[in-house]
């Protein structure tokens, strides 16, 4: 095994190849890029408070504090470990199988094949070009993902989920009041969506034609809806959405208690801009559009 403590700014060079990759920081960045190249690159930027320890023993490379550890890490509140800081990116090969953890933090990763896993307390996480299936797990803190292609699933507190061109397989999602945006990419497969919520909102835009079978449910709040073949059913107290859009040969499921449910459909021209939810203002709420027919109750 080999081992550094990594007090000031400093640069590491990995000549053993690297499978697998645990860092958890306290306050500052986590940048994990994945690449072509067989080595990994570790760039500390900026660091205050505690050394890191870094570890690289057979395939698995470590960059966390020792006192921090992976196990009911979404636990970890100690107030007087949280002065400390640290600004740390990584280069690893795509195929990396990778786990996050950030309290304070903001982390970012792109371009990773492998499996990747974020845990945040505070910390927001930003997930581009994922391929590989990605698990997200927070207390407070957000997760923006784009173009992922790999499956996902989230859950959290009161973080919200913003997913854009999602072209994965599966969706899974469950909070607490955090809200849930997902965006499907039009020229994916047909997708396994199933969202649970207790007043956060849940909003899905689903691409124009959509091959899906569709079941939404909530039981005080609001719902809109984009598709004509879709039945809305309730009008005070609970209320449903349900129907088949296309073949149905994806599945949509969307449940909530009091937050809103909106099912809104890319336009079928060119135009991408997001159809409005309830309330909103943009091309979608203009009858002359055309891209939306929307029942709101």
């Amino acid at each position: 095994m080999s081992e550094w403590s990594v007090g000031e700014p400093r640069k590491l060079t990995f000549d053993k190849p690297v499978t697998e990759l645990h860092v958890r920081i306290v306050n500052g960045t986590v940048n994990v890029v994945g690449t072509d190249d067989d080595s990994a690159r570790l760039e500390v930027s900026e660091i205050e408070g505690p050394p890191l320890l870094v570890t690289q023993q057979g395939g698995a490379l470590t960059v966390a504090y020792d006192d921090l550890p992976w196990k009911g890490f979404l636990k970890w509140l100690d107030r007087k470990g949280w002065r400390r800081s640290a600004v740390v990116s990584l280069a690893v090969p795509a195929s990396t199988r990778v786990e996050v953890g950030v309290v304070g933090a903001a982390a970012v990763v792109s371009g990773i094949d492998g499996r990747t896993e974020v845990r945040g307390v505070t910390g927001d996480t930003t997930l581009v070009g994922v391929t590989g299936p990605v698990r997200a797990d927070t207390v407070s803190g957000s997760v923006e993902a784009q173009a992922l292609s790999g499956d996902l699933s989230f859950h959290s507190v009161s973080g919200d989920l913003t997913v854009v061109e999602g072209a994965g397989s599966s969706v899974r999602g469950d909070s607490v009041s955090g809200s849930m945006i997902i965006d499907i990419d039009p020229a994916s497969r047909p997708t396994d969506i199933s969202l649970t919520n207790v007043s956060g909102e849940i909003a899905i835009r689903l691409p124009h034609p959509a091959d899906t079978r569709v079941e939404a449910n909530t039981a005080s709040g609001s719902v809109s809806n984009a598709f004509e073949d879709l039945r809305v059913n309730g009008q005070w107290g609970a209320k449903r959405i349900t129907g088949r859009l296309g073949t149905g040969q994806g599945r949509l499921k969307a449940t909530t208690v009091s937050g809103s449910i909106a099912l809104l459909r890319r336009p079928q021209a060119a135009d991408d801009s997001w159809d409005s939810a309830p309330g909103g203002t943009g091309p979608a709420d203009d009858p002359a559009d055309g891209t939306t027919d929307k029942k709101v109750l």
